[in-house]
């Protein structure tokens, strides 16, 4: 990520995180809860596991985390990681919770088992770079869920979508991505994919490979 990108972001995503969890309740309320309990569904991580949340925002994921799951979640703003702090204690849960960028994630290769991919990729700037450190955080046959928005498969974005893309882009968010091809940037497999809240969103799951290259 350009550092003046990461500068920018840390700044705006640090005065967001006040107000985060007010802003987006009624869309928890509307359907992003539902969305986010079907992604963890789809990841089905056991106790005894590690899950990277990737992105975590204030930590609106941790209660879907099943209990015994090893969570490290970041996020690239310290105000947001102090959200994610103050989350996990006030639900008893033991989290890691750290500063990092999703382009390049501070972790060893072959470290954990799941990732959450939840309302970020859409967001980043480089989405391929994040999916190709998915793939090599996680260990070979490790899945990772992803939430967002992406252009149905097979399809173009639609003029409504590239209407609505201009001030979405105003916000550092994009309706016109695809996901097949993020995915296979980083040597991603996509294993399962649904819609979510009326088209605009997809509930998926992804796999790194046994043997990759």
């Amino acid at each position: 990520m350009n550092p003046n990108t990461t500068a920018w972001n840390r700044l705006r995503y640090g005065a967001m995180a006040p107000l985060y969890d007010a802003l987006v309740a009624p869309l928890q309320a509307a359907g992003f809860r539902a969305a986010r309990t079907r992604a963890f569904e789809l990841l089905a991580a056991k106790p005894g596991s590690r899950l990277l949340i990737v992105g975590a925002g204030t930590g609106l994921d941790l209660p879907h985390v099943p209990e015994g799951v090893e969570v490290v979640a970041t996020d690239l703003s310290p105000a947001m990681v102090a959200r994610i702090r103050k989350r996990a204690d006030a639900l008893g849960r033991s989290v890691e919770a750290r500063v990092m960028d999703g382009e390049a994630l501070e972790l060893p290769d072959a470290s954990v088992d799941h990732v959450a991919l939840h309302l970020v990729l859409a967001v980043l700037p480089d989405p391929d770079a994040c999916a190709r450190e998915v793939a090599r955080v996680l260990r070979p046959g490790g899945t990772a869920s992803i939430f967002d928005k992406f252009v149905p498969e097979g399809q173009e974005p639609s003029l409504l979508r590239r209407i609505l893309n201009l001030p979405a882009n105003l916000l550092a968010t994009d309706l016109t991505r695809r996901l097949r091809p993020i995915l296979e940037a980083g040597g991603l497999e996509l294993r399962h994919r649904e819609a979510a809240l009326g088209g605009l969103f997809t509930v998926a799951l992804a796999e790194r490979p046994d043997a990759q290259g």
